[in-house]
């Protein structure tokens, strides 16, 4: 056969490892070629990314509204490549307010688009589903439970498992990672990730530095370790410059899994990082706000009664979650101390099940859906 012309859309960092995860897949199974758009990882296999991916990056009802020229603008700038490319197959992932807006386009030009990771219709605005059975030609989900909430509009939709599972999370890279930067066993570890979102960190950075002040006069020994992803690193090191803690900035994206697997606890923003430290088995504090005027809404429209995606997993509160008003320096680290003395990391122990596919690997099994579906 040919050589197989594959577009990428991804518009978050958690999609831009997904789809850096599913092109070594589709690299090992066929002869691949890439365009699209995407960030670090998917260019680490190959992919030119049409602009940066960050211009994508934006999350919030009303925090989106200042964006929409420039988006409207990458809209017409995407579908124009599309065009001008003629893959054999548009690949979106994630980032649902714009992707759905290009296969709406693309529906008309007879192009087969293939959406991985489906919209979280089970938390909130579960009409999307019936939109998305009009816009895709196939639906790829990454939890067990979401394909009957769009086969039911007639989508065609496989359930794959997360590709954090394909994760190297084994007790020798906790301890090799002690061990290269010089931590004892003994000594207390706290990741801190405040998000990958430029906005996040400037809303979250400065109150977790605050909390992490207040929790070193309780735990004097603490060290803190900050995985950052690229685009970020100049800011959050401009931030941190003044802030007189024991702070290590992990800039190398191979050891953010051993940064949060070494440390004891850890405190984050709301998104896929929830998953990425159950999955290492670290206990996690979430804490986040946004817009007050986004949070108003979407208290109304939420179905669940989570945030956080391992304790919709795990159906129950597992994970503290400090939302809004209760994003506090006291809470968060009352929080802290209370978990590092807890249970949770046996709970987290069952996530790894909850996302796992029956058998093989999630990428494997998305790369053979799309090549199947190219090759028919």
């Amino acid at each position: 056969m040919d050589m197989i012309h594959v577009y990428l859309i991804a518009g978050e960092a958690s999609g831009d490892q997904v789809g850096g995860r599913l092109m070594q897949a589709l690299q090992r199974k066929s002869d691949v070629t890439f365009s699209g758009i995407g960030g670090m990882h998917m260019e680490q296999q190959g992919l030119r990314s049409l602009f940066p991916m960050s211009d994508l990056s934006i999350m919030g009802i009303f925090e989106v509204l200042p964006h929409i020229p420039h988006l409207l603008k990458r809209l017409g700038e995407t579908e124009h490549d599309i065009l001008k490319k003629r893959p054999d197959v548009v690949v979106t992932i994630d980032s649902p307010g714009f992707n759905f807006r290009i296969a709406k386009r693309l529906k008309k030009k007879g192009f087969p688009v293939i959406h991985y990771t489906a919209p979280t219709v089970w938390a909130w605005r579960p009409g999307r589903a019936k939109k998305a059975a009009k816009l895709l030609t196939h639906l790829l989900t990454l939890f067990p439970f979401e394909p009957p909430y769009f086969e039911k509009e007639g989508l065609f939709t496989t359930f794959v498992g997360h590709p954090l599972i394909e994760m190297d999370i084994s007790p020798q890279r906790r301890e090799g990672f002690r061990q290269r930067y010089g931590y004892t066993e003994e000594q207390p570890l706290l990741c801190l990730l405040p998000g990958s979102r430029q906005k996040e960190v400037d809303k979250l950075l400065p109150l977790f530095v605050e909390s992490l002040r207040l929790l070193r006069s309780h735990l004097p020994d603490l060290n803190i370790l900050l995985p950052v992803v690229p685009h970020l690193e100049s800011s959050i090191r401009d931030r941190l410059k003044d802030s007189a803690l024991p702070i290590r900035i992990i800039s190398d994206p191979q050891e953010k899994i051993a940064a949060m697997a070494a440390s004891n606890i850890a405190l984050a923003a709301s998104g896929t990082v929830a998953l990425e430290l159950a999955l290492t088995q670290t206990p996690t504090v979430i804490a986040y706000k946004i817009n007050p005027l986004t949070a108003w809404v979407m208290r109304r429209l939420i179905l669940t009664p989570y945030v956080c995606l391992v304790n919709i997993l795990l159906n129950q509160r597992v994970v503290p979650e400090l939302l809004q008003e209760n994003c506090t320096t006291e809470n968060i680290v009352e929080n802290i101390l209370k978990e590092m003395q807890g249970t949770q990391q046996e709970k987290l122990k069952e996530i790894r099940a909850l996302i796992s596919p029956l058998k093989g690997m999630p990428s494997d099994t998305a790369a053979d859906q799309i090549l199947r579906l190219v090759k028919r």
